[in-house]
């Protein structure tokens, strides 16, 4: 995906959040489709335009954004979403990738890091850098199983590689890192990555990475 084709939404209940945001990010050379400035429109906003990315405030009134979130990633879980927060708290990051976020920025960031996240959700790299990435996973509650057989895990048509290469992502590892440890070449992982969030219905790292901590897959 080239920048020009990346189509970005923002949700902030702060106009000049807002207009800040839409600048940074055009002025990066992305596509700004949308603005909401509450939980409730920035649900509509995505059930119209199908965003690539969302920037998503977690503070804001009538919804707040975990709520947003949620009902978000239920109707439209290819869709990548990060949280922004003036919060720097480990509970609001936990909450936001058990409801299916990318992972999140602090509203204090450099903003150069901004159009860079929105890429890097886009095309499948990581957001999350290793430390933040299990920590949110360690509070990934795995749902009670369905069936007391241990083997009927409802892997769907994973490949013995994929399985590996998903099992690597879980680890925080990015595709320079994976295509190190398995010897293959960048664009075989790229390939692999696609097809993983193809068969999980997911959108980015995190939430695959989430995907396999929920089945059993992360040790």
């Amino acid at each position: 995906m080239t920048n020009d084709k990346i189509r970005v939404c923002i949700a902030d209940d702060h106009g000049v959040v807002r207009a800040g945001l839409r600048s940074l990010l055009i002025d990066s050379g992305l596509d700004v489709v949308g603005e909401a400035e509450n939980g409730r429109i920035a649900i509509e906003i995505v059930n119209q335009l199908q965003p690539d990315v969302l920037l998503l405030d977690i503070r804001m009134p009538d919804m707040d954004g975990l709520q947003a979130l949620a009902a978000i990633k239920t109707a439209h879980p290819q869709v990548s979403v990060i949280m922004l927060t003036t919060y720097a708290n480990p509970e609001y990051l936990a909450r936001a990738v058990s409801l299916g976020a990318a992972g999140y920025l602090s509203k204090e960031v450099d903003p150069q890091r901004i159009p860079r996240a929105v890429r890097a959700a886009a095309t499948g790299e990581t957001l999350l850098d290793r430390a933040l990435l299990r920590a949110a996973l360690q509070n990934v509650a795995a749902p009670p199983p369905v069936q007391p057989e241990p083997t009927a895990i409802p892997i769907p048509d994973l490949t013995d590689q994929e399985i590996v290469v998903l099992k690597l992502i879980v680890e925080g590892l990015n595709n320079d890192a994976i295509a190190d440890a398995l010897s293959i070449s960048r664009s075989t992982v790229k390939t692999h990555v696609r097809h993983i969030f193809q068969k999980l219905d997911v959108s980015d790292r995190t939430q695959a990475a989430v995907w396999a901590v929920r089945h059993g897959l992360a040790n």
